[in-house]
């Protein structure tokens, strides 16, 4: 088992549709597919899997109609609060990537209150991506070191490493293996500069279907791949 995947990076897809498949609002599937994360947290730690990182709220998203993205906004502030139940029940650490700043006062001081309460956890690494968006994070990555390097607090050239250390994923491995939902064959901005070597996996299932036998699927497709990383 020398070869789990030490990080998982998880598009949350397919909620509205499987939702609408049963009759019922988009908004449903939402709510579903979040209680779906902690079962496959607690599947992922079980397996020795040491990071997982959930795509929930993309930049993108904001483009959706205003009544979903108002009963996604307060569903996420409310699953901050459970969220910091979830972390003490698993001893697990959460932070969330992606440019908070966009969010209301109250929902950005929970997010800083989670991170907080977890940050001395070390069982499982749980990231969730908020308003998150992969060249929205290389370019604020990119701003924050050209403010630095007129501050002269660093010097060029702009390597790989130094970059890597001002994006949001900062500290966190890069994903070994990722793994989208409910059909789907794109990254969706998600990710772009960490999976450049990481093993994809796309299922038909829909998130709230996705279980710990699915998981396990996309965990032993990883293990029987070769991975090269360039080399023959």
């Amino acid at each position: 088992m020398s070869n789990i995947p030490q990080h998982v990076a998880i598009i949350l897809d397919g909620n509205g549709r499987w939702a609408k498949s049963k009759g019922m609002p988009r908004t449903y599937g939402h709510t579903m597919g979040a209680k779906n994360v902690e079962p496959i947290c607690r599947a992922a730690h079980n397996l020795g899997i040491k990071y997982i990182t959930f795509y929930a709220f993309s930049t993108e998203n904001w483009n959706r109609p205003d009544n979903e993205v108002e009963a996604l906004m307060d569903l996420l502030e409310s699953y901050m609060k459970t969220c910091k139940k979830l972390a003490k029940n698993n001893n697990m650490r959460v932070r969330i990537i992606g440019d908070i700043t966009k969010f209301t006062t109250s929902m950005q001081e929970k997010i800083k209150d989670l991170e907080e309460y977890s940050k001395d956890f070390d069982g499982l690494n749980m990231q969730i991506a908020l308003n998150y968006g992969s060249r929205d994070e290389i370019v604020r990555g990119v701003n924050k070191y050209i403010d630095d390097l007129q501050k002269n607090n660093v010097s060029l050239p702009l390597t790989e490493e130094v970059l890597s250390s001002y994006l949001d994923t900062k500290d966190i491995p890069d994903p070994d293996l990722m793994i989208r939902t409910s059909g789907e064959q794109r990254l969706s901005n998600y990710l772009l500069w960490q999976l450049a070597y990481a093993e994809f996996y796309f299922t038909e299932v829909p998130w709230p279907d996705f279980h710990e036998k699915e998981l396990k699927e996309a965990v032993e497709a990883y293990m029987n791949r070769d991975r090269r990383y360039g080399k023959v």
